[in-house]
């Protein structure tokens, strides 16, 4: 619409004539997004962007839609204005009726708390009903990357020895990064599959969904030692770091999915463009191994690696080479908009990746990315939701922004040990139980002194990304686990209710509260590592706590006598060494001082 109706004179001519007209960037302000959406889907039966809304000026709507093609949106402006001109009580009263049905909705219901062992079995029972087990992933086309559900099943794997749980991620995650969806060439991934193979992406890139399959594939491959998984984890992280490395320090939020007008053009190729890049030998060779068979249009192809190729040097180097011809084509445009919930994800994600996958640059990037959203989007202790080119934009932080970056920061956390990271988080989770509760044990999604829309947002359900609540969930358990904080546990507890009433039909839209419900039947674990950092007695014990596969397992690591973080307070070294001292709700078991007596303890 943008393009066809608001870029065309005569349409731009009514629309400034007749209305006030307001664009909203559903990224910057999601609150608003959120309620509009409500509304569009209680008035059509369906939702979706763009989203068409003609309200009154106290933005009560009272005509929704989503696409019209020129011709017929040129018609309803007329239509609307007139309607408005001349019956202007009954249009009033229809917003009016509006807002009244939709504000007299009951809040999200909370549940009995958090789900336990059978709705959590019942999960995956529910998972694997939908699971597409020719191709991986669950329903059929379009596919969206189940990140928060994957997550969940390697958890539940990681509790229970569920081989079923296993096998459907395994098998998805192996199908996304074999298929077009994943950048064959430069890593990363696309937003979603059109088809239900994996195989004709829609080629904009974001950096929630790179973070959170970043961090995913780090987790297979810690609880399954698979060297792909390792690839595609370091693959997503040079990626993200590479093309939306922003010079300030953070991430950009996406990278378009067209460049020249046409989507997909910098990604695709023909046979004839292999051969004009590698020559005839190569050129072949790199058309069957990427299946370069016209899976798209035009007789262009996204590549695809169906199979590890057999002599792994040769395909390096063609990869090598066609990138470097890809560079020369005109890249997709960059939005360097800067999302604090976002870089929050990605945060943990390089933490975690950089430090399971021994790439210590990676953890170094998390730190600067934190850096940028303690010095940028911080404000008075409260977060502004975006930046750009390091100034902060104007919009307040919502639900997911306080949680995704608390979660980020107890991540860093537990790999540099840096204890700031843990007070700044916990400021901010003191935000969010102090101006986010809804007095039921769930929460809004934007804070009870934000801008007054007619029904304040609340949505416990993940979508492409975590849910706010859920986020937040996760966060307050791990920083209880890290400070023995009982109010902070009982609000995790609380606010995974409705995770367990999603379980049993509705589970890939509660993915990351059922993770988080994992980590809670867990424990979580609690490892405190004491010792000088930069001793390889203590660096040892350190990555076997990291190594940790059980469901949210939280790590400190410190000096002894360390200030800042009550999980190690009172714990010392044993005998002149360093120690790992493994814990469950603040009750430790007698301390240990190697990898292998430490990876015994982590088995029970």
């Amino acid at each position: 619409m943008a393009h066809e109706s608001f870029e065309d004179g005569p349409t731009a001519g009514l629309m400034n004539e007749m209305f006030v007209n307001v664009k909203v960037d559903r990224e910057e302000r999601p609150d608003v997004d959120a309620v509009y959406m409500e509304a569009t889907q209680a008035m059509t039966g369906q939702g979706g962007w763009p989203m068409t809304v003609f309200m009154t000026p106290e933005g009560h709507p009272f005509y929704c839609g989503t696409y019209f093609p020129r011709p017929q949106f040129q018609a309803l402006l007329r239509a609307v204005h007139k309607a408005w001109t001349e019956q202007r009580d009954d249009v009033v009263g229809q917003g009016q009726q509006v807002v009244a049905a939709l504000t007299s909705r009951k809040n999200v219901p909370q549940g009995d708390g958090p789900p336990d062992a059978e709705p959590l079995a019942g999960a995956v029972r529910a998972l694997a009903r939908s699971y597409d087990g020719a191709r991986g992933g669950f329903g059929g086309a379009p596919k969206f990357p189940p990140s928060m559900a994957l997550e969940f099943l390697l958890r539940h794997h990681a509790r229970t020895q569920d081989r079923e749980a296993l096998a459907m991620a395994s098998h998805t995650l192996e199908a996304m990064a074999r298929g077009g969806m994943y950048d064959q060439l430069g890593g990363g991934f696309a937003r979603y599959s059109v088809d239900a193979s994996w195989v004709v992406p829609h080629f904009e890139k974001m950096l929630y969904d790179n973070a959170l399959l970043a961090r995913v594939y780090a987790h297979w491959w810690r609880l399954t030692g698979e060297p792909f998984a390792r690839r595609v984890a370091l693959e997503t992280c040079d990626w993200m770091l590479r093309d939306l490395r922003t010079p300030e320090g953070g991430l950009a939020s996406a990278l378009d999915a067209d460049s020249e007008g046409v989507e997909g053009r910098y990604y695709v190729w023909t046979p004839e463009q292999l051969t004009a890049a590698l020559g005839e030998e190569d050129g072949a060779y790199a058309a069957e191994l990427f299946e370069v068979t016209g899976t798209f249009e035009h007789g262009t192809s996204v590549l695809q690696l169906p199979r590890d190729p057999e002599d792994p040097e040769r395909h390096d180097r063609i990869r090598a080479a066609l990138l470097a011809v890809r560079r020369e084509r005109v890249a997709p445009a960059r939005d360097d908009k800067v999302v604090a919930a976002w870089n929050g994800l990605a945060v943990a994600a390089l933490a975690e990746c950089g430090a399971l996958l021994d790439r210590p640059d990676l953890v170094g990037a998390a730190v600067e990315v934190a850096g940028l959203i303690t010095r940028v989007h911080l404000r008075d202790g409260r977060l502004v939701r975006t930046s750009r080119d390091g100034v902060a934009g104007a919009n307040a932080g919502v639900l997911e922004d306080y949680a995704d970056v608390a979660e980020g920061l107890l991540a860093l956390h537990g790999v540099t040990g840096d204890a700031a990271y843990v007070e700044r988080a916990g400021a901010l989770l003191d935000t969010v139980l102090d101006r986010f509760g809804d007095g039921e044990g769930g929460f809004y999604d934007t804070a009870d002194d934000a801008e007054r829309l007619f029904r304040r947002p609340q949505d416990p359900t993940d979508n492409a990304t975590p849910s706010g609540q859920f986020a937040a969930a996760g966060a307050l358990l791990s920083y209880a686990a890290l400070t023995g904080s009982a109010r902070h546990r009982e609000a995790a507890a609380a606010a995974l209710a409705p995770a367990g009433l999603l379980a049993a039909e509705h589970a890939r839209f509660a993915g990351w509260g059922l993770a988080v419900a994992e980590a809670y039947a867990t424990g979580p674990l609690e490892i405190a590592v004491v010792g000088d950092p930069g001793d390889d007695r203590t660096r040892a014990l350190h990555r076997t706590a990291l190594m940790a596969a059980a469901p949210g397992t939280v790590v400190s690591l410190g000096e002894p006598g360390a200030d800042g973080v009550p999980l190690m307070e009172g714990r010392g070294l044993v005998d002149g060494a360093p120690a790992a001292y493994v814990c469950r709700e603040f009750t430790c078991r007698l301390p240990v001082t190697t990898p292998g007596d430490l990876g015994r303890e982590l088995r029970l």
